[in-house]
């Protein structure tokens, strides 16, 4: 547990000593979703490390490499793509190669719409990332992607 506390603790040094607003993004995405990944497994110590770590991924990958363009193109594909149906963007910008493949709609229990997506990134150096994320319709028709 004070492993894990002294990760949290170090990833919000590092937030505070961003400058710009890209680097703030990705460091309070980062530390948003290794709290929330942490949160989702707090009963066992190795359970929370596992999900700081793949919360952080999703953080990252969303504060960091995804803008607005991405978010809009994500949201776009949650609301009008058939479940299993791969949608493909490359971003103007950062050159980055997006994949998002929707599951099924479904209502979660407190009445939103719920929607599991698999999100793939490919950086312009070749890296390849994979992320499994939930995202919920938000009243304004958007959705918003959640660990």
């Amino acid at each position: 547990m004070k492993n894990l506390l002294a990760l949290i603790l170090m990833i919000s040094m590092l937030a505070a000593c961003q400058t710009t607003q890209a680097r703030n993004s990705a460091a309070i995405g980062t530390l948003a979703g290794a709290t929330l990944g942490a949160l989702t497994f707090k009963n066992k110590i190795s359970g929370a490390a596992i999900g700081a770590g793949a919360g952080m991924l999703v953080g990252y990958i969303v504060g960091n490499e995804m803008d607005k363009y991405d978010r809009t193109q994500v949201s776009s594909a949650l609301e009008n793509a058939p479940s299993g149906q791969t949608v493909a963007w490359r971003n103007p910008d950062t050159h980055t190669r997006y994949e998002a493949t929707p599951r099924p709609a479904r209502r979660h229990s407190d009445g939103r719409i719920e929607r599991d997506v698999t999100l793939r990134a490919r950086m312009p150096n070749g890296e390849m990332e994979t992320v499994y994320a939930k995202a919920y319709r938000q009243p304004d028709g958007t959705w918003q992607l959640v660990q």
